[in-house]
């Protein structure tokens, strides 16, 4: 597992819980299937900038919000293939 993934996931399954929104209504606004949903959410899989950008969308946040557990020093650390 990619630890870009893994933080990415955590992040999303943080942002549609406090939404309230189970994971059908998040994909469903997000213009995804709930199936790639969980996949994100587990950190299996890391999403194009397209995903990235419908589910800041969806989310009606900013993609720097989205993204924002990317610090500087955390990506610096990080191990990319």
């Amino acid at each position: 597992m990619a630890v870009e993934a893994e933080i990415f996931g955590k992040r999303l399954r943080q942002l549609r819980l406090a939404a309230g929104w189970t994971q059908e209504q998040f994909a469903e606004a997000a213009g995804i299937t709930t199936t790639y949903t969980s996949d994100l959410e587990r950190g299996t899989k890391v999403p194009s900038l397209t995903i990235v950008l419908r589910i800041s969308k969806a989310f009606r946040i900013s993609v720097a919000d989205l993204l924002r557990d990317f610090t500087i020093d955390g990506v610096r650390r990080m191990k990319l293939g």
